[in-house]
């Protein structure tokens, strides 16, 4: 079911399937900047990526000394949200671990993503709540795709020396990887340039990166903040693209022992509270 927010400027529907953005226009063109999903081209417009990113190696994990089982990015994308609240400018959802949560992910949690519209900005707010007796480890990330053509590009707000780390057709990182940007801040959308899947960034100065469209009438910033990893990804030739902030990664081919091991995965002591939030400001 799809719950709307909306202020003077803006108007927002979110899923509570996988409390999933759906939709964000402009009222004063009705301008729509969220990818309506395609069946036959790519069927997400802006999953939450929980417990994990990416693929594990095999699909599974251990955690002290059991194997686990676990689909690409998780399962939050998958489930349905409980409705905390939906009124004007705000609404926030809930998910929060059960049975079939635990069958694949031993911690306890709550899992809450806010959406406000705070004048021209639509700002989304995940975070986790480590409800376990222990520590928890998990990563987060968010995956919105703005509607796009090729040849617009993406402008970092500084220049950058960015590396794409690659992955196999299993979408497991491999070592090598393949130059972006050299003391560069654009990257400019071509029907070739996710061939190879996505761009995985690291070490990134900026904060924000600019979506510019060819018409300069229908641009937003989208701010990230100070993320381990930045996905960029579509569908080789799609009117789309994803701006991915991520905190954690695919696996690579290395064997670990315990989920603890896992590149750039997260902690939490037990009660913590770990947010993740990014901005999308609409430009006049």
């Amino acid at each position: 079911m799809y719950y709307t927010i909306e202020n003077d400027f803006l108007v927002a529907q979110i899923n509570d399937a996988g409390a999933e953005l759906h939709s964000l226009v402009r009222k004063s063109d009705g301008f729509e900047y969220i990818w309506q999903g395609d069946p036959a081209v790519w069927y997400g417009q802006a999953p939450v990526l929980f417990p994990i990113i990416g693929r594990l190696l095999d699909d599974k994990y251990r955690f002290r000394g059991k194997e686990y089982t676990m689909q690409k990015h998780g399962f939050a994308r998958k489930r349905t949200f409980e409705v905390v609240s939906c009124a004007g400018n705000e609404a926030v959802f809930l998910l929060r671990s059960d049975d079939a949560t635990r069958a694949c992910y031993p911690f306890e949690f709550e899992l809450y993503v806010k959406f406000e519209l705070l004048g021209k900005t639509l700002r989304a707010t995940h975070t986790v709540v480590n409800c376990t007796d222990g520590e928890m480890y998990f990563s987060l990330g968010g995956h919105p795709a703005f509607n796009c053509a090729i040849g617009d590009v993406l402008s970092f707000d500084k220049p950058e020396t960015l590396d794409t780390e690659t992955i196999d057709d299993d979408s497991i990182r491999l070592a090598d990887k393949s130059p972006v940007l050299r003391d560069e801040r654009d990257i400019v959308i071509t029907k070739d340039i996710f061939n190879r899947d996505a761009l995985i960034l690291s070490s990134i100065r900026s904060r924000a990166v600019t979506l510019r469209h060819a018409d300069n009438a229908h641009e937003i910033r989208f701010t990230f903040g100070d993320v381990p990893y930045l996905g960029i990804w579509a569908k080789p030739g799609a009117p789309y693209v994803c701006i991915e902030p991520w905190c954690g990664v695919n696996d690579d081919r290395r064997a670990r022992d315990d989920l603890s091991e896992k590149d750039a995965i997260q902690r939490l002591p037990q009660g913590g509270i770990f947010d993740l939030v990014y901005t999308v400001d609409v430009l006049d």
